[in-house]
């Protein structure tokens, strides 16, 4: 499996039939806004979903959540005159999530997800509340959702559908607005929620894998970033290239670490410094030595994650579950597929891949920076120093985030507290495991920009040798912006820069525009 990503900014539109979506089509809609559309056949199976859910309660069959109470209250029979009202209920008192709302992105990626999994035809609601969904996706109508508090499910999505009947928030301009005011003024009518509507819009996994997908998305750029910066390291540090010899990697039963030593040395073809230093030591440190063996294994963690969370959006997640038998008739049945241990545990993983690839970029910048293990550069890559500090916190800052995600990197989902006066025990906590992971990505992020700052600060240094090519073309992008350290000025502004070109995946384009695409 090689993954890619680049593609997903040129999808401008996406029609759903099956509800399985590419990695790319899920990120096309959720980050970069393409226009989601139905296929008659996914409205067909959704409406046949719905008329089966309609016929078990004409029959006053025991279904939960729907001729029931919620959790616990399980054990209180609801009429059919009431079950419209129980809906709406399940809303107002599970909209109970605290704190910092949603970003943008964040919340599309829930809305996309409730859509995939009711879409499936095994929830029984209806389509013009799926409708509803889209038309808010296409028009960018993001519901304020507050993001703290959640187990793995209910609460956060509760804000959300508050939205969508009218009575929570919608963004404007950044600000949130009544949402019936704002649903109104772009032609759209507030739900009116019918019976298991509002369980199947807040039950399952919908925004753990929704979180996810964005972590696992983001995560590829982000080692790949740190695959280019650890190239530049190679430079800066004269390191060998002996180490990425194929035949080495090739008897080590590893694809992902022989992708990151060919895709090294793919970056670093035609480096005079390299061909320069080929031969100048016996071995390097093993922040050069290993990089391609701890790439490896970050790339297995990202890979395993993304084929987990993909699973898990082209399952169904809710409970109860509709299945048809027969042609007339069908069967309603109460689950466990909501349980996240599946995303939690791989989100978990995401954030471990995060330290491993942090921790290695930020000794790769410690090393340049350090005139004690540069090998003859200036103290901190700076002339004069002493009266200039260069770039000694720039490695500060990069140890401090690395510190954070160690601790992101802790599992949440070995734990557990039980919820609904014990009926629901164990509880999967993935929802912070997948809202770290993405927290961990960003910071990774920085920690790759950083060594990207210093490691071309490092190879100026070693002029009239020229990089690779690629490299050129990557130190020649930047400097247009992000000059050469002569004496200290304010770097923040150069490492936020780096880092938007690092998180938007300029960087790793530009070297593929001169290599071909990188593997992952």
């Amino acid at each position: 499996m090689n993954l890619s990503v680049k593609d997903a900014r040129t999808i401008s539109n996406v029609t759903l039939t099956d509800c399985k979506l590419t990695l790319e089509e899920f990120i096309a809609v959720a980050k970069f806004g393409a226009r989601l559309e139905f296929s008659q056949q996914m409205e067909d199976t959704v409406r046949a979903s719905r008329k089966l859910l309609e016929k078990f309660l004409k029959e006053n069959r025991a279904i939960y959540g729907v001729t029931t109470g919620f959790g616990e209250n399980v054990r209180f029979a609801i009429s059919p005159e009431e079950a419209t009202v129980l809906q709406q209920n399940i809303i107002r008192t599970h909209a109970v999530a605290v704190g910092e709302p949603l970003e943008r992105t964040q919340a599309r990626a829930v809305m996309l997800m409730t859509i995939l999994s009711a879409g499936q035809g095994h929830s029984g609601v209806r389509i013009e509340t799926l409708e509803l969904i889209r038309q808010m996706l296409n028009r960018d109508l993001v519901p304020f959702a507050p993001s703290e508090g959640s187990v793995g499910y209910l609460g956060v999505e509760a804000h959300l559908v508050m939205a969508y009947i009218g009575e929570g928030k919608i963004f404007q301009n950044g600000e949130p607005v009544p949402a019936d005011q704002v649903l109104r003024a772009n032609g759209l009518t507030p739900l009116v929620l019918s019976y298991k509507e509002g369980l199947s819009m807040l039950n399952g996994t919908i925004i753990i894998t929704a979180l996810g997908l964005l972590a696992v998305y983001d995560g590829i750029i982000a080692v790949q970033n740190v695959e280019l910066a650890g190239a530049l390291c190679y430079e800066a540090l004269r390191g060998t290239t002996k180490a990425l010899d194929p035949r080495i990697h090739q008897v080590k039963r590893h694809e992902e670490q022989a992708s990151s030593a060919r895709n090294l040395l793919r970056i670093l073809r035609g480096s005079e410094i390299c061909e320069r230093y080929y031969e100048a030591k016996v071995q390097d440190a093993y922040v050069l030595r290993a990089m391609a063996q701890l790439l490896g294994s970050v790339k297995r963690l990202i890979r395993e994650a993304c084929q987990v969370m993909m699973d898990e959006m082209h399952s169904v997640t809710d409970n109860p579950e509709i299945f048809a038998e027969g042609e007339d008739d069908g069967v309603a049945l109460m689950c466990g597929n909501f349980d996240g241990s599946f995303v939690g545990s791989h989100a978990d993983m995401i954030a471990m891949a995060c330290a491993i690839a942090g921790n290695l970029a930020e000794r790769g910048t410690n090393r340049m920076v350090d005139r004690n293990l540069n090998d003859g550069l200036p103290a901190f890559l700076v002339q004069n120093p002493g009266l200039n500090s260069g770039f000694m916190i720039t490695q500060y800052t990069a140890a401090g985030l690395v510190n954070e995600i160690k601790h992101l990197a802790l599992p949440v989902t070995i734990d557990s507290i039980s919820t609904c006066a014990n009926q629901e025990e164990p509880v999967s906590m993935a929802y912070y495991a997948a809202k770290k992971a993405g927290t961990a990505v960003r910071k990774l992020q920085y920690v790759a920009a950083i060594e990207i700052y210093a490691a071309l600060q490092a190879i100026d240094f070693l002029k009239p040798l020229e990089p690779s090519p690629a490299v050129a073309k990557v130190r020649d992008f930047l400097r247009r912006t992000v000059p050469f350290l002569e004496n200290d000025r304010f770097l923040y502004p150069d490492i936020e820069y780096i880092f938007e070109r690092v998180r938007d995946r300029t960087l790793v384009d530009i070297v593929e525009e001169e290599i071909g695409t990188l593997e992952f």
